[in-house]
């Protein structure tokens, strides 16, 4: 390319990268060691890395250039090095990209004399789309040289804002003194020393970054600058008139000076190719422009129109292409033109493949703010990965030492030898979920040095955490004592075989969840937030009133239930057909005395009301609850346990349908089942309307805490309809989206990497008025369909051809309501969104340099927030849930033992496992008061195992996403068809409706 290399870089103080002496185990390919060397004489290369310091590597002349950008990844343990490239000076001083398809030899003339730099290759549109934390900080120390040889041109108040991160990042919290110093002997722009006291300024308000989150701040500035990863190539147009070339995510640009004068999208670009020195943009037919069909540009030699569009190449193949392209076959005789082709994973392959990763390693974390000295990102800390495959076996990042302002600095991680000592300690892969997600750049320090979590909680120390104490990662793999539970092939208990039996028994398992769950609102929640003076007295009045009853009759309930399957079990009586063989007689007994109690069961409502309102009078009580669901016992959302009393009677009226369908007329249980059906139902009937309108509330009150930029979300007449991933083009290609569905508007959102793991919206779309049409053949998208509202369009695609049947089915039907309804009459969102602007794509024009400024002179830390809701599920899984399977899921809630196997394991383990909420909830027993680990199942497929598993036991089903795969046991033939209705029920994809029963 044609611009010098620029000079070398102060690293300033304290270096963050470096690397073992010995190589650790790459994460390009789980389980893969360093790629392998091809026999040949090797020759010793040197890499200058981003922080300026030089690796050597050696390696095959025979070798491809692939071989050796693998080995550099490997070196640094990226996850993510698909954005990356190894960039030279060529024998004619033009600087190009290493080809991963040729081999070294025929790149390098002199390669002991060549020196690689290792440089930001795409640069994506958001940055929010570097999953890893290391990437980000690689990308920070881009932005750092580009800014130092002048590349990212921007005005003083940009610069002085990005150097005050870079600073932030480097030494810490703002010292007068300590910082200007470090200014006078560091150059981070080219003229700095007239910013230097505006540097200080916006410094001194950065107290408390860490040095992630500094490197996220600079990245969000930059990313919006015109020249954010512009490389300007020279050239002249048909007049002769100087311009420069360049390329990015969203097509050709075209500049003079530093100032972009045309751009080339490339939805309207139809080939792109050169002819000696002539550079030719061929664009796609447009009857409303006055471009002719071809553009022709002029630059210095065939070399370097060769170069760009080399790059333009790949460019257009990483973020447009949905795989990498396949080589095309070669000619019998002789070829025409060039064979290059874009080698690597497309952007959206990488996405996909770092989100699965993700899950099997403990995340590249960031420091706890204002503690410089122990920041893991300054050094490369020890971190465990585990294999979904065996999870036995554990994987290790090899951590050098760094030095930060001549002091070593050592990692507070787990020794190799305390994750080896037990060798009954067994993982689960992936996602078996501890804690809540958490890519965000900081935690507040209320919780930042907590252990592996579920839901946000502290977990058990058998549960994996990571090695310094911060939050795992969504969906990462805790560690159970397989020792404590452990069931051999020949343990088979025995149990009475009538059906009626294992339906009593489900009430007993259920029961016992059910009086948990009243005790976390009994117990936890009063004694954590009912004795704060924040709470008002009328609250805690109405939480008593309403809960201690229930929980008083459901302990005598649960009391006698468990006293008659005790009897009804009893293998010394069951030869004996006796009064003890039923269970009809207990339930009409006591839900003849739930009905005193139907007062209490009306005020849920009430409460989730009261409580709500009380949140918004009170930032105290509002802290105090959400500090409360991130303790362990509240494994879901507070106001699910709210309503759990309105949600049982329906359990109780599904259980006594089984029984009296099983049970003929003249069984001595049946007269008293059917009454207790009559006496359960009626009471159902009576609170139906009332739990309809509760779950939407609380649904509502749910999606609040997880968006950002809504004023008035929960308002009298909205009715919350789907939520879920679909990708929306625009200018920047197809962006990940999250889409909230209500019966009046649309919302599309994205998912901010802050410490509140919160969705950010970016537009509305009204539904009065709206109409849907497909539009894969128009965009050439599979699974598109376009949104046409009265002042904007949205074109979007979901990710299968039953996502988009589901989205297209609701929209039309809430459309419809549209029409008729007059539904809620606020307005939304807050004045700076409208539904006749799209943020995401209007930010470059609509936004001034000076204006970044302003979101980041707030010094008030967010608050900590449940990172696990079903909204994260949905966007890791890239899938959709409705209300309608909320609803159904409600009513599909089990609890009890199972027997779970992984995939390579021989044994099976006992585990008493409650079902809710799309989730499987792991426990050691039912006397736990908090899961050990989770398991969110929306994605995943239910079938039974074929012949070829060697699995040889009844009543197994299977449960896989992907590589992961779960075997789980039941007891009867009972149990396992009452899982498979309740998975059946739920949205889980591509769910096999054959599920059988093994021979």
């Amino acid at each position: 390319m044609a611009e010098p290399d620029p000079d070398t870089i102060s690293s300033g103080a304290g270096q963050r990268l470096g690397a073992p002496e010995t190589l650790g185990i790459s994460t390009l390919d789980p389980g893969h060691r360093p790629p392998a060397m091809p026999p040949g004489r090797h020759v010793t290369i040197r890499v200058r890395m981003l922080d300026d310091t030089e690796e050597l590597f050696d390696i095959s002349q025979k070798a491809s250039g692939k071989v050796l950008f693998d080995l550099v990844c490997s070196h640094m343990n990226l996850i993510e090095g698909d954005y990356f490239g190894l960039e030279f000076q060529n024998h004619q001083k033009m600087m190009v990209w290493l080809d991963h398809i040729k081999p070294i030899i025929k790149q390098l003339r002199r390669p002991k004399h060549t020196i690689l730099r290792f440089s930001v290759k795409f640069f994506p549109p958001d940055h929010a789309q570097l999953l890893e934390e290391l990437t980000r900080y690689l990308f920070a120390l881009q932005i750092k040289q580009d800014l130092s040889c002048g590349r990212l041109t921007c005005n003083d108040s940009s610069a002085a804002l990005m150097v005050s991160y870079i600073i932030q990042s480097e030494i810490g919290d703002f010292e007068e003194s300590q910082c200007r110093s470090h200014l006078l002997n560091n150059n981070y722009i080219p003229d700095q020393m007239p910013l230097i006291d505006k540097i200080m300024e916006f410094h001194s308000k950065n107290i408390g970054q860490t040095p992630a989150e500094s490197d996220y701040r600079l990245l969000e500035v930059a990313r919006r600058l015109e020249m954010y990863g512009i490389r300007l190539h020279p050239a002249k147009d048909r007049e002769g008139t100087k311009l420069s070339l360049s390329v990015a995510h969203t097509g050709v640009l075209v500049f003079q000076g530093h100032t972009k004068i045309n751009a080339f999208n490339w939805s309207k670009v139809r080939k792109l190719s050169f002819k000696r020195k002539r550079f030719l943009i061929k664009l796609r037919p447009d009857l409303n422009s006055s471009y002719q069909d071809t553009l022709e540009f002029l630059m210095p030699s065939r070399d370097c129109c060769k170069v760009f569009w080399k790059i333009c190449v790949e460019y257009h193949a990483f973020f447009r292409l949905f795989e990498e392209p396949k080589p095309k076959p070669k000619p019998v005789l002789f070829s025409r033109g060039s064979s290059f082709r874009f080698s690597g994973r497309t952007q959206k392959q990488v996405i996909e493949y770092v989100r699965e990763s993700e899950f099997k390693k403990i995340p590249f974390e960031s420091g706890v703010p204002g503690d410089r000295t122990d920041s893991p990102r300054r050094h490369w800390k020890e971190s465990v990965l585990v294999s979904a495959e065996d999870p036995s076996a554990s994987r290790v990042r090899m951590s050098p030492l760094h030095q930060r302002n001549g002091h070593e600095e050592r990692t507070g991680s787990v020794s190799r030898t305390e994750e080896t000592r037990s060798p009954t300690r067994q993982t689960h892969p992936e996602h078996l979920n501890t804690g809540v997600v958490s890519n965000s750049p900081h935690l507040s320090a209320s919780s930042g040095h907590s252990h592996g979590m579920v839901n946000g909680q502290k977990s058990l120390e058998l549960c994996g955490h990571s090695p310094d104490g911060r939050l795992p990662s969504p969906l990462t793999s805790p560690l159970l004592n397989d020792a404590c539970s452990v069931r051999t092939d020949d343990e088979d208990e025995r149990f009475p075989t009538d059906r009626a039996y294992f339906i009593a028994k489900e009430l007993l398992t259920t029961e016992r969840t059910y009086v948990k769950d009243l005790e976390v609102v009994t117990v936890s929640f009063q004694s954590a937030v009912g004795q704060d003076e924040a709470t008002p007295d009328s609250l805690k009045d109405a939480v008593f009133s309403a809960f201690e009853p229930l929980h008083k009759f459901h302990t005598g309930f649960l009391r006698e239930v468990e006293q008659r399957l005790a009897l009804w079990e009893g293998r010394s009586n069951a030869h004996i057909k006796g009064d003890y063989q039923r269970i009809g007689d207990v339930l009409l007994k006591n839900l003849q005395g739930l009905k005193p109690l139907t007062a209490n069961l009306n005020k849920q409502s009430e409460i989730l009301l009261e409580l709500e309102k009380a949140c918004k009078a009170s930032r105290r009580l509002e802290t105090l609850c959400r500090d409360f669901e991130l303790q362990k016992v509240c494994y879901v959302p507070l106001n699910v346990f709210i309503l759990r009393p309105l949600h049982r009677l329906i359990h109780y009226k599904q259980i006594l349908e089984r029984l009296c369908k099983h049970y003929p007329a003249t069984h001595v249980d049946f007269r008293d089942c059917r009454a207790a059906l009559a006496d359960v139902s009626e009471v159902v009937d009576q609170l139906q309307g009332s739990l309809i309108k509760m779950e939407n509330v609380q649904k509502l009150l749910e999606l609040k805490k997880d968006l950002i930029g809504v004023d008035n979300l929960v308002v009298p007449g909205r009715e919350f309809i789907r939520l879920g991933c679909l990708s929306k083009l625009s200018g920047k290609g197809l962006q990940q989206r999250m889409f909230f569905l209500f019966n009046d508007v649309i919302l599309y959102t994205s998912r901010g990497m802050t410490a509140t793991n919160q969705f950010k919206v970016h537009g509305q779309l009204l539904l009065h008025g709206m109409t849907i049409r497909e539009s894969e053949d128009e965009w050439g998208v599979p699974h598109a369909f376009t949104l046409v509202g009265q002042r904007q369009s949205v074109v979007v695609a979901a990710s299968s051809l039953v996502e988009m049947e589901k989205w297209m089915e609701d929209l039309k039907v809430a459309i419809e309501m549209a029409k008729t309804s007059n539904g809620p009459s606020s307005e939304l969102l807050t004045s700076s969104l409208t539904d006749n602007k799209c943020p995401e794509d209007s930010s470059m024009e609509a936004e001034s340099e000076d204006d970044m400024t302003a979101p980041h002179t707030s010094l008030e830390k967010p608050t900590p927030h449940r990172g696990n809701t079903m909204v994260h599920v949905c966007w890791h899984r890239n899938t959709s849930v409705s209300m309608v399977d909320f609803s159904i899921a409600v009513e599909n809630q089990l609890s009890g033992n199972l027997l779970r196997k992984f995939k390579n394991s021989n044994g099976w383990q006992k585990l008493w496992v409650v079902f809710t909420n799309f989730s499987l909830f792991f426990y050691k027993s039912h006397q736990d008061d908090y899961p050990l680990a989770s398991l969110p199942l929306l994605g995943y497929s239910v079938t039974v195992p074929s012949e070829s598993e060697n699995i040889h036991k009844d009543y197994v089903f299977k449960l896989h996403f992907k590589s992961h795969v779960y075997y789980f046991r039941s007891e009867s033939e009972y149990t396992f068809e009452r899982y498979r209705t309740s998975l059946k029920m739920s949205p889980f994809k591509s769910f096999v409706s054959s599920l059988m029963l093994k021979d």
